[in-house]
């Protein structure tokens, strides 16, 4: 009965609102975009020049404040990565106060505090304001910068680059840069370990002094705090910092955008992705009248799943995990076009057509009214969220400052996102995408992609691993007749021991250990016929595991069972074994792809292509053994690439086991020396739970 009742009473009100009046064959028009209310935050400026901008918010007894000091960027020239080390070292203790007892104070509060090049953040309850304010201030004014934490710094920071030497990723990132903005840019200069080593501790010191300077700075407070109480803390504090003379040194003019497009090619013959870098540069303000055009045209074309590049290169081709592109405006008027895909090396020079022609696609057809439509509310969307916080208020407050806008220029930010049209977007399109004057920057195996790129008829130049012009690479290394994945794979078995010795073992257990500042780095592996368990251990303590069987394939965690996507498991499936040579012996995924040198000798190259987790292992020609492997994972768009490297083989019970094991953890490059190899024992069924 009561059923029936409500049902009278939504049909009534149905009757009396019209309801049905509505055609639902239309759709409803827009409506006009929301008015936007910024408040404004309070500012001043301290006699020694600070400017400061305070946004009162009461909802929670937290505060924050975010220092920004500013200035033309830096060329460091012969001693690039004094600005990152002067980074590292700051907000380690004051010349009042020691390091530990700084930061053992910080933590006691509860409270944040941390430095970098050129800004500050702190944040803490709001009882403390005053404290943390104190504390941000004097390690401000008064950095403690000593020898010790200078070589610190300084050995990490070369231990960072040593680790990256055969990262695609960061050559990528080096090469292009350098190529686009000259290595005598801000934005061009890389950081070596010859430039790392002609810094001193003077140098930092003497860079910190000249540009910390209040008067070319910005302090951002936000949160449960009395604008006349903060200032008063703020002129006591922040009011003894002294000023001086800041040189704004000349920006140079970034390189020319080739004269015609071009690709520059970088060898790399562990790569097992090609990594490809798209550009130009550009000259884009904020202020510039066609500005929200141009990111509009950008959305469409590389700006997330829904853009141009991603549904054909991903959801049309399957060539990569995502490609994108990105566009950005500077008050220096340095910035770049970019758009970039990292693929399999077999489809690198489709990639590379396809992605010109996305582009091509949006400076000569008009975009369709949806896409226009779809691409306009996702800056609505992200811009209305943002609102919704307080930083937003200031940070918007800062960027009308430093860029020279117009007071307006967020209030009137929406209406201008959704004023852009078709032709808008085209005309941006054709200004800010060079498609005659690109710079296709890959990094990626020469063997693999360079004899189908050659046939997209782009020029080529050939570049090392830190933008250096050089020779096309020599390609040649054929795989001799005969030579076969079973054969390789048979090779190792008899040169580690032997099939009949391999047969016997049901299962292995090894035990690796190596240090790092962290502690000491363990990896436990467990193998039967049909399951694997990985384990991580720090300082004995176990952090992280992956365990895969016939049936299922989950990381743990703290105690928690992490499943992974299926595709993980169905990758790994064709490698559990005992060993995983004999798992892939017979499987016809398996593939001799070529001979490459690993530390300087020729080894056999044999893929395991998956589609979220490949592996490529290589074996040395003389000896048979493993020498290295490399793994590619992909997940949620984004693609990790690790390098294990074997060396040092000893005898266990008449099986040879690599007693070295290079990997990197980090940015840190570490050696995992054998503890022990277990063989018929110290496995159970608890271990793949």
């Amino acid at each position: 009965m009561k059923s029936k009742i409500n049902t009278l009473i939504i049909m009534f009100l149905i009757s009396i609102c019209g309801f049905s009046q509505i055609d639902r064959s239309k759709q409803p028009k827009p409506g006009p975009a929301p008015e936007i209310k910024l408040e404004t935050p309070d500012k001043f400026k301290l006699k020694n020049g600070l400017t400061v901008l305070i946004v009162e918010n009461h909802k929670l007894p937290r505060v924050s404040y975010s220092l920004r000091i500013d200035r033309n960027p830096i060329l460091d020239g012969d001693k690039s990565g004094v600005s990152e080390i002067m980074g590292s070292m700051l907000g380690n203790g004051t010349t009042n106060i020691p390091k530990d007892q700084f930061n053992e104070e910080i933590d006691f509060l509860g409270a944040n505090l941390s430095f970098g090049n050129g800004t500050a953040y702190a944040s803490s309850l709001s009882k403390y304001s005053d404290r943390i304010l104190e504390l941000m201030a004097d390690a401000t004014i008064n950095p403690l910068l000593t020898q010790g934490e200078f070589d610190k710094e300084k050995d990490l920071l070369i231990e960072g680059i040593k680790s990256n030497e055969k990262s695609v990723q960061s050559v990528a990132s080096r090469v292009s840069d350098a190529l686009s903005y000259g290595i005598n840019h801000p934005y061009g200069e890389y950081i070596t370990e010859e430039t790392v080593n002609n810094i001193t501790l003077n140098d930092v010191i003497s860079l910190n002094k000249s540009y910390a300077n209040p008067s070319n700075s910005y302090l951002v407070v936000i949160g449960d705090v009395k604008t006349k109480k903060i200032k008063a803390a703020i002129k006591k504090y922040f009011g003894e910092w002294e000023d001086s003379e800041v040189a704004q040194l000349s920006i140079p003019e970034p390189s020319s955008n080739p004269s015609a497009t071009e690709i520059d090619f970088v060898d790399m013959p562990n790569a097992v992705q090609s990594n490809i870098i798209i550009s130009n540069n550009i000259k884009l303000k904020k202020s510039d009248p066609d500005y929200f055009a141009a990111l509009i045209a950008n959305r469409i074309l590389g700006g997330g799943a829904t853009g141009y590049l991603f549904q054909n290169l991903r959801d049309d081709h399957g060539y990569t995990y995502g490609s994108y592109s990105r566009i950005s405006d500077s008050r220096y008027l340095a910035s770049r076009f970019v758009a970039t895909a990292e693929v399999r090396n077999k489809v690198t020079d489709s990639s590379v057509v396809e992605m010109l022609n996305e582009v091509n696609r949006i400076r000569t057809e008009f975009v369709s009214e949806e896409t226009l439509k779809t691409a306009k509310a996702t800056y609505v969307g992200s811009f209305v969220k943002a609102l919704e916080r307080p930083q937003t208020i200031a940070n918007y407050s800062l960027d009308i400052i430093l860029n020279e806008l117009p007071e307006s220029f967020y209030q009137e930010y929406l209406q201008k996102i959704n004023n852009v049209t078709k032709e808008d977007v085209q005309n941006a399109a054709n200004k800010y995408f060079k498609a005659d004057n690109l710079r296709i920057v890959i990094i990626g195996k020469g063997s693999d992609v360079l004899p189908n790129l050659e046939k997209t008829g782009i020029s080529i130049n050939y570049f090392d691993t830190y933008a250096n012009a050089s020779e096309k690479p020599d390609l040649s290394s054929p795989i001799p007749d005969g030579v076969t994945v079973k054969s390789v794979l048979e090779g190792y078995i008899e040169a580690i021991g032997g099939a009949d010795k391999i047969a016997s073992i049901e299962s292995v257990v090894t035990n690796y250990e190596g240090t790092t500042p962290m502690g000491t780095i363990g990896q436990i592996e467990k193998r039967v016929t049909d399951k694997y368990a990985q384990s991580t251990l720090v300082n004995g303590n176990a952090m992280m595991g992956v365990i895969a069987t016939n049936a299922e394939m989950f990381m743990k965690q703290g105690g928690q069972k992490i499943p992974l996507p299926p595709t993980f498991l169905e990758d790994v499936k064709a490698t559990l074994g005992t060993f995983y040579e004999t798992a892939i012996l017979n499987n016809p995924k398996a593939e001799l792809t070529g001979i490459e040198k690993v530390n300087g000798k020729d080894a056999y190259k044999i893929e395991m292509a998956g589609t979220s987790m490949s592996g490529t292992s290589f074996y040395d020609v003389e000896t048979g053994l493993k020498v290295k492997e490399t793994s590619v994972i992909n997940m949620n768009g984004q693609s990790q690439t690790s390098d294990v490297f074997y060396s040092d083989y000893k005898e266990v019970e008449g099986v040879l086991f690599a007693n070295k094991k290079s990997t990197s953890f980090g940015p840190q490059v570490v050696e995992l020396t054998l503890k022990e190899v277990l063989f018929n024992e110290g496995v159970s069924e608890e271990d793949f739970k």
